[in-house]
């Protein structure tokens, strides 16, 4: 049993999201984290003129709400891709469960671990990246986490449209679509709609730059 289903086990709340809806909102009060069981979700900051930029696009087994833990207030909206159910586990709870179960605290501990350094990683990769490389880094970014979980790295459904792809990496639409155009013409994937299928991953892994990233800092 992973740590996300002995999680499962003990916290028995689960809330549904239909598509849309919203988890939690910037500025609320921290009282709970969410194990996301099914579905996906984006997490987006919004200024007060209404200026959106999305933070991370979240798939199962990921958790949100980690971000609000430090000050207990929600450093950003939490809103679904799709209908999308998470488990809670409401912070008032954590001191019966973690003495119900020891290892949990080191569970949990590891699970934030995870999602801030695959949040991080992420974000230094792309913030000096052309936009090819980017949009290269997403998909590869988006198929490992999805193989981690256990479905095909190679073939899988965008759940997020093009301009929020856009609106994360720092692109517009247009550019976004005329990579995946691109990309499409020289062989790299195909795409339908939203259905993406990776044709030549390791080209790919070359155009976004990211193993030759990771080698440069191997040697520092």
């Amino acid at each position: 049993m992973n740590e996300l289903e002995q999680l499962d086990a003990l916290v028995q709340e689960r809330i549904r999201l239909p598509k849309n809806s919203t988890l939690f909102r910037l500025g609320e009060p921290t009282e709970a984290i969410y194990a996301l069981r099914s579905g996906s979700l984006k997490t987006q900051l919004e200024d007060a003129s209404g200026q959106v930029q999305i933070t991370s696009f979240l798939l199962p087994g990921e958790i949100a709400g980690i971000d609000g833990l430090q000050t207990d207030i929600h450093r950003s909206h939490a809103i679904a891709l799709e209908d999308s159910e998470v488990c809670v586990m409401r912070m008032d709870d954590f001191d019966r469960l973690a003495a119900e179960m020891p290892i949990l605290q080191s569970q949990l501990r590891r699970l934030m671990s995870q999602e801030i350094a695959r949040s991080h990683n992420l974000m230094k990769t792309l913030g000096a990246l052309r936009s090819e490389q980017r949009l290269a880094a997403f998909l590869l970014n988006l198929s490992e986490r999805l193989s981690a979980l256990g479905y095909s790295p190679y073939e899988f459904i965008l759940r997020m449209s093009r301009e929020e792809i856009g609106n994360f990496l720092g692109l517009t639409l247009e550019t976004v679509s005329r990579l995946f155009s691109r990309f499409a013409r020289e062989g790299l994937l195909k795409i339908q709609q939203r259905e993406v299928m990776l044709l030549d991953i390791e080209t790919l892994r070359i155009l976004s730059g990211v193993e030759c990233a990771a080698q440069q800092a191997a040697k520092h």
